[in-house]
């Protein structure tokens, strides 16, 4: 948005590999935290938007739970939904589905496309860290590819799909054979 990002900002939100929840807060009390910076909302509308996200994500009835009674699917939703509350213009996810089951993942990643692909949503770009291609080809319209020590951009491909994607189309099925072509030649650099 021609602004140089110098700090930490509400206008970027992070769901990380590994939760990063904390511990001692209750789920309700995780999502409430990207929502401290706003002085105009008071204790009780944080708390409003945060069962919000929850609903969001499908935890209701669970606002009350702490990390370590909750599934490694749930955290992850809890994660989720702390990063939209803060309703940010770009949102870094690094491999938020890696430590999840593959009917877990999908089912997450189908959420975040829901929540994030509508004209509602704050997000105007995410950043995504993902060693599942088809994940990749999914959810993204540019991928980068990185190589080598230190990283270096090895190839860009733009992904020119119409949304909602069919991971059984033929073009999908080409995007992700022209991705592992592309990874298989940079493991040889």
């Amino acid at each position: 948005m021609g602004e140089e990002v110098r700090g930490p900002t509400p206008k970027l939100a992070m769901i990380f590999q590994d939760f990063a929840l904390y511990p001692w807060l209750t789920a309700l009390e995780n999502v409430e935290l990207a929502l401290l910076h706003r002085k105009d909302l008071s204790k009780e509308v944080r708390k409003e938007i945060a069962r919000k996200y929850l609903e969001l994500v499908g935890l209701s009835g669970f606002e009350d739970y702490y990390p370590r009674e909750l599934s490694g699917g749930m955290k992850q939703r809890v994660a989720i939904a702390r990063a939209l509350a803060a309703q940010p213009m770009v949102l870094l996810m690094d491999e938020p589905f890696a430590n999840l089951d593959a009917i877990t993942a999908e089912g997450l990643r189908a959420e975040i496309y829901n929540m994030v692909f509508n004209e509602e949503s704050t997000v105007k770009a995410i950043v995504m860290v993902s060693h599942n291609l088809e994940e990749v080809v999914e959810l993204s319209d540019k991928v980068i590819i990185l190589g080598g020590r230190p990283a270096s951009i090895i190839a860009e491909v733009e992904v020119r799909l119409p949304r909602p994607r069919n991971t059984r189309d033929v073009e999908f099925q080409d995007y992700l054979d022209r991705l592992y072509s592309l990874l298989s030649i940079s493991l040889k650099v």
